[in-house]
């Protein structure tokens, strides 16, 4: 499946979920009662405090964890474990050093068995969609951090997933690389559909990149606030530092802080 080619029938539908789990000190109630839909080609952010169980619910609709209680489906189907129809970009690259840039990206075609053409093709043109064709031949620890992340990107993207979750993926990054990639970000977004979950401690990221902004509750999560958003779908003339200079920017920013804090 291409980018030209995509499905809009999966929808991720989270009913009545329940997560808890075993730590040093006890068990740990991580999640309660959560019910959300994400509809096919939204952005949605989800922001919330430290140990809310923002990364918990992310790696619960990725696959890699079970829930205690309640349910997980991707267009109808229970999730039951990783699938290629979901894709990860973790807080930190995880690219092999011993590849290179374009060998990292290619490396889910090869796996599929796409002909060596056909996987430099796909890696080729997502490394142009992230700014990176320059860097194909370059090993991952010669590039900044802020390549090595949209060089992550690139390789999930390759893989052609519908959802891409993405777990506080520019948190580690300086303001101005942030900002930047942000902007790249809702690039990949609008010439893909692809549908994008997107955790963040960030409020002003939360607002300037979801179509939908969720915010968490302490420990056990529950969704406390679920707002539309509009701005991370201006017009393209407008620029970002207008966006994120509008009143209705700063209130939206001003309900989410509040939530977070309450």
């Amino acid at each position: 499946m291409t980018v030209d080619t995509v499905r809009h029938d999966l929808a991720v539908a989270v009913a009545g979920l329940d997560h808890r789990f075993s730590a040093r000190d006890g068990e740990v109630h991580a999640l309660a009662g959560i019910d959300l839909v994400i509809e096919p080609g939204a952005f949605v952010t989800l922001a919330g405090p430290s140990g809310c169980g923002k990364t918990t619910l992310l790696r619960l609709v990725a696959g890699f964890e079970s829930p205690t209680g309640g349910s997980i489906t991707v267009g109808g189907r229970p999730v039951s474990g990783p699938g290629a129809e979901r894709g990860v970009v973790f807080q930190r690259p995880t690219l092999y050093p011993w590849l290179d840039v374009r060998a990292n990206v290619a490396l889910g075609p090869r796996l599929r068995g796409a002909s060596k053409t056909e996987r430099l093709a796909i890696a080729d043109r997502y490394l142009e969609l992230v700014g990176l064709g320059d860097a194909a031949g370059l090993r991952p620890y010669e590039l900044s951090g802020g390549m090595q992340q949209r060089a992550q990107i690139a390789r999930v993207l390759a893989n052609d997933p519908e959802i891409v979750l993405m777990d506080e993926p520019f948190g580690a990054l300086d303001a101005l690389t942030r900002e930047r990639l942000q902007d790249e970000l809702l690039t990949i977004w609008r010439e893909t559909g692809k549908t994008i979950l997107f955790i963040t401690h960030d409020v002003e990221e939360a607002v300037f990149l979801g179509t939908r902004v969720l915010v968490m509750s302490p420990r056990p999560g529950r969704v406390v606030l679920d707002e539309s958003a509009r701005f991370s779908t201006a017009e393209h003339q407008v620029a970002p530092e207008e966006l994120r200079a509008l009143p209705e920017f700063a209130a939206l920013a001003a309900r989410v802080r509040e939530a977070i804090r309450h």
